[in-house]
């Protein structure tokens, strides 16, 4: 006979974590299956966050640091430096589309 061992503190910490994401507008089950669109959109939105283009969900303020944009785009430019002929054609488009944006948007802001 054995009794089941239940760490309600670890699925309460769980459950909290997706209402944490709902909550920044980001749905749940991208807590549970990582993916290639989920990578880039995350270093896509802390660019933006840094470039004061979009709010600081911590904060709740706009705020503008150049250069932890610059190494967000440095770190998607990393990421598509290393996975160059491993990509679908939709994935390519997607992290090419971003680093171009993410560029523009770069250079507007800093000058």
């Amino acid at each position: 006979m054995s009794d089941k061992k239940v760490d309600h503190e670890w699925k309460k910490r769980a459950q909290e974590e997706k209402e944490k994401l709902a909550q920044q507008g980001m749905p749940p089950e991208a807590a549970e299956k990582p993916s290639f669109p989920l990578i880039v959109s995350s270093f896509t939105v802390q660019a933006l966050i840094a470039m004061g283009d979009i709010q600081n969900p911590a904060t709740g303020q706009q705020e503008s640091d150049l250069d932890a944009a610059k190494f967000s785009i440095d770190m998607l430019q990393v990421l598509a430096d290393k996975t160059q002929g491993n990509l679908t054609d939709e994935e390519d488009n997607m992290l090419q589309n971003a680093l171009y944006d993410l560029r523009m948007r770069y250079v507007d802001a800093s000058s």
